[in-house]
């Protein structure tokens, strides 16, 4: 990027000296797609089968990976919807791979056949995840709309081994399936992942219906308390999302228990900061929309109106974002703000400010 473009951040009034410098660009979320093949209760998306109009076509997709390759070599996470809908999909992360990015993938596992998975390995898809959000077929298959989905989860996972595409077990934490995050975890092992991911719900898309779902802020704080005593337990890699406080959790508990604060900061499973969006992160949408993150409905830019690298290094929202002195309220005042920083996600939910307090907090800052 030219100097020009560099001075514009430096001068804007939301950059303070040290996020004065271009952020790093760590992980991109693309929704490839919208289209699904299920009916998820907590989609963001509230995706369907589709068709939906303004979906990015192959050239556009090529060419919005060389334009995050101007600003860096994330990870990308080609999601969706469901990404292996498009007929594409393969020529496109390849053309990933072979530009040095690390290529992920988040099908739902009901689609994955041998084929599918020897052309992932093919394409230099590193890893995928797939959902459970359920030990049991009923519970996964009543949180994912469509009877089936469990079985056709865990067939995927079955071709993935087979073509040795390492996995990882993603879980959306509601009241309806708190009491069965051990029993995935469990599971997840069993199956042979490398990774357990847990997601808090953010109410947004179809989670607005099912609002009466989410956990409340002590069942927030016991739940992730309890992920922290798995960090020695669960032969795998662990890692909390849209759960900021889990950051503030880990200092915590280390300081506790007398331990170096010691973690992971690269990679998937990467434990670097709580809220990640328009920081180290963004979502780009099936039309080209940036976003913080998919559940905070925040436009950012258009890319197909706009240069990526001008929009991740200018944008009005981000540079607020990547401002702390500018969150209000308790998180304002936190002493962890730097490695929580809260959901905006759900403060935007909750008040229609991305940048307040996070609703599903029950810390009381030191000062």
């Amino acid at each position: 990027m030219d100097n020009k473009n560099d001075m514009s951040v430096k001068n804007h009034p939301h950059a303070s000296k040290e996020q004065s410098k271009r952020a790093n660009l760590r992980l991109v979320a693309w929704e490839i797609t919208r289209n699904c093949n299920l009916s998820c209760v907590h989609c963001r998306a509230s995706a369907t089968m589709g068709p939906y109009k303004g979906e990015l076509d192959t050239t556009a997709c090529l060419n919005l990976l060389d334009q995050i390759h101007l600003v860096g070599n994330p990870i990308i996470i080609l999601t969706g919807g469901e990404p292996l809908l498009r007929q594409d999909i393969f020529e496109i992360a390849r053309y990933g791979s072979d530009k040095g990015f690390r290529m992920v993938m988040a099908p739902n596992g009901t689609l994955i056949t041998e084929d599918k998975a020897r052309q992932m390995v093919d394409a230099g898809i590193k890893r995928i995840s797939i959902s459970l959000d359920g030990a049991t077929r009923e519970i996964h298959d009543r949180f994912r709309g469509v009877v089936g989905a469990f079985d056709g989860a865990l067939q995927g996972v079955a071709m993935a081994k087979k073509a040795g595409v390492e996995f990882q077990v993603n879980t959306t934490i509601t009241k309806s399936n708190l009491d069965q995050i051990p029993a995935i975890q469990k599971l997840a092992v069993n199956l042979g992942a490398v990774a357990h991911h847990i997601f808090l719900l953010v109410p947004t898309g179809r989670g607005k219906y099912i609002v009466d779902t989410e956990i409340d802020a002590q069942e927030y704080e016991e739940t992730l308390n309890w992920f922290y005593d798995q960090r020695d337990k669960a032969p795998l890699q662990l890692k909390a999302t849209c759960a900021p406080h889990y950051y503030r959790i880990l200092r915590q508990r280390a300081k506790k228990d007398g331990q170096k604060v010691t973690f992971q900061t690269h990679g998937l499973d990467a434990v670097s900061r709580g809220c990640l969006g328009g920081v180290g992160f963004c979502f780009i949408s099936h039309t080209g929309i940036v976003q913080p993150c998919g559940f905070l409905n925040v436009a950012c830019g258009d890319v197909t109106q706009k240069p990526f690298q001008e929009i991740w290094n200018q944008s009005d929202v981000f540079l607020k974002l990547r401002d702390y002195d500018c969150l209000s309220g308790k998180c304002g005042a936190c002493e962890y703000k730097k490695v929580c920083g809260g959901c905006r996600a759900r403060a935007f939910e909750a008040t229609g400010d991305y940048m307040t307090e996070e609703p599903l907090c029950n810390y009381i800052p030191a000062f």
